[in-house]
């Protein structure tokens, strides 16, 4: 529904209620104060009457006591306080709205980034280029999609991108890039476009299936950029992390250091203990960067955070201490299933069972078509589907389905039918991932946040995202407003909610990071946090 609809509809429902409590009110002050007696819709009547200014009616005559003229007076003053709020605050913008009868269909933007479409995932692109200063405008062909983005304060416009003079009218010879996310049908045209009014200018295209990427390309994108496959990939490697219970992925900063993601499971040796019981920092000598339990994200966790099951950890170390780490954060390896259930088979179901072929992962594929891949065709949230899968037998289920509600559904079966079982899922929007999490899964990721991740590592030239495919957002950035500032001065944890984990300087990695450190001109820093933090520590630092 259109904002501003919203908007008159909660305010109509507010002008009625205010009546209905006015009412009651002058009803019983007109008995109190002057003995007399008035149905609830004469009092409404007479209450319309005083509100609008548009009369008084017989009443006024009967307003003989003081405590009856206090109460009208009143009624009076509050209800002309509430005509003045509500000129500003929605007469006026929905009167200015109304005489803006077109939405925008150019933009006066100069070293911009073009995005020709709008979804949730340009959205993270947006907000990654927002903290790092850099503007951009949406093209859109929907017309109220574009008003809704403006009347938010986003610059958008409205247009079809494949035509010239959209783009045109989008300043595309003054643009920074342009990137294209229409569908994969549509993208090598509007590349096609573009490449005729700039040859010079970098283009990203965004390609769901990979059988088209390569048309992309043909038609002059810079570079085609496949999050379904990276998404794919991440989701098999946590299902493949659970069943090995050996060190998978990890982000390589140097000899010494390396970053990581761990789930912490049910019944390990980890799950129950404070992160100062656990040893990790003292005997281990591992940081504990931050902590997600259940959508919520706390970084630089005090050492009397408790771990529970499902906590992942993002921890810092030496390559022998997140191995040791890893076994105690995954149940007994005689209770363990060497079994994952793959739930959905389109592109990323299809790249997680790759992935999990790869790697020698024992699974089963559910989907709902018939394919000679397929080994149970069925509804991944029909419990007899399920069971035909032996899920409940099962290590995992990676969920891969294309609907976000579907995904919703299929894990609050899961968590009746096989609450043991380990649910890993994918989520389209980032709104759905804390959904997820409160239905019972135990890893969730939105493609979304991949999507815009990958997009504005590419676009932004001082900054580099390490984790596209993680819960967590690390990044490689320098820091102009920090050099002079210890650590301790800067105060980003308590301040900006992320971490500083380590610093490059001189082509030397420094870790260990003590808050004496101080920040030198030329010193690259990583930076570890929430989406959220880590922009927030771009746009403050930059």
């Amino acid at each position: 529904m259109n904002t501003w609809w919203r908007r008159i509809g909660l305010s109509l429902v507010a002008v009625f209620g205010i009546v209905v409590i006015y009412s009651f009110v002058y009803q019983w002050g007109i008995t109190t104060f002057e003995g007399e007696e008035r149905t609830f819709f004469q009092s409404a009547q007479t209450v319309i009457e005083i509100l609008t200014t548009a009369g008084f009616g017989g009443d006024a005559d009967d307003w003989t006591t003081d405590g009856m003229n206090l109460l009208v007076i009143w009624i009076n003053l509050s209800g002309v306080l509430l005509v003045f709020l509500a000129l500003p605050l929605f007469v006026v913008p929905l009167f200015q709205r109304a005489l803006a009868t077109q939405p925008p269909e150019s933009t006066d933007f100069t070293g911009h980034v073009i995005i020709c479409s709008h979804t949730e995932r340009e959205d993270v692109l947006r907000n990654e280029l927002e903290a790092a200063d850099v503007p951009s405008v949406f093209i859109d062909d929907d017309p109220e999609t574009v008003m809704d983005l403006t009347d938010d304060g986003i610059e958008a416009m409205l247009g079809d991108p494949e035509q010239e003079q959209t783009l045109q009218a989008a300043n595309i010879a003054d643009a920074r890039a342009l990137v294209v996310d229409v569908s994969d049908e549509a993208n090598p045209e509007v590349i096609l476009t573009a490449r005729e009014l700039r040859e010079d200018m970098q283009i990203i295209s965004v390609a769901e299936d990979d059988a088209v990427a390569t048309y992309h390309r043909y038609a002059g994108a810079d570079i085609v950029v496949r999050p379904r496959q990276v998404l794919g990939r991440s989701l098999a490697a946590k299902a493949a992390m659970s069943v090995t219970a050996e060190l998978q992925e990890t982000i390589e900063l140097g000899d010494q250091l390396e970053i990581t993601e761990l789930l912490v499971e049910r019944n390990s040796a980890l799950a129950g203990q404070t992160i100062a019981e656990s040893g990790l920092r003292d005997r281990m000598g591992i940081n504990v960067i931050g902590t997600w339990y259940h959508g919520e994200f706390v970084p630089a966790p005090d050492p009397t955070t408790v771990i529970d099951h499902n906590t992942i950890l993002l921890v810092a170390g030496s390559h022998e201490t997140l191995t040791e780490l890893t076994s105690r954060t995954v149940s007994p390896s005689e209770e363990r299933s060497y079994h994952v259930v793959v739930g959905g088979y389109g592109e990323v179901g299809h790249t997680i069972s790759d992935t999990l072929e790869t790697d020698g992962v024992s699974h089963t594929i559910i989907d709902s078509s018939e394919n000679d891949d397929v080994d149970v065709v069925g509804n991944v949230t029909d419990e007899e589907t399920l069971a035909a899968a032996d899920t409940e037998n099962a290590r995992s289920v990676v969920l891969a389905l294309d609907d976000d509600t579907a995904a919703i559904y299929a894990t609050l079966v899961l968590e009746k039918v096989a609450p043991e079982v380990e649910v890993i899922a994918r989520a389209n929007e980032t709104e759905t991932v804390r959904k997820l999490y409160r239905a019972g899964a135990e890893y969730v990721l939105a493609l979304s946040t991949v999507t815009g991740r990958m997009l504005s590592s590419i676009l932004l030239e001082d900054e580099e995202i390490l984790t596209p495919e993680t819960q967590f957002e690390i990044i490689r950035t320098t820091a102009p407003e920090l050099v002079g500032q210890s650590l301790k001065e800067a105060d980003v944890r308590a301040r900006l909610g992320c971490t500083v984990v380590a610093a490059e300087r001189n082509g030397e990695l420094l870790t260990n990071l003590g808050p004496e450190f101080t920040v030198r001109e030329g010193d690259v820093l990583i930076v570890a946090g929430s989406d959220e933090t880590v922009n927030q520590f771009i746009a403050v630092t930059r």
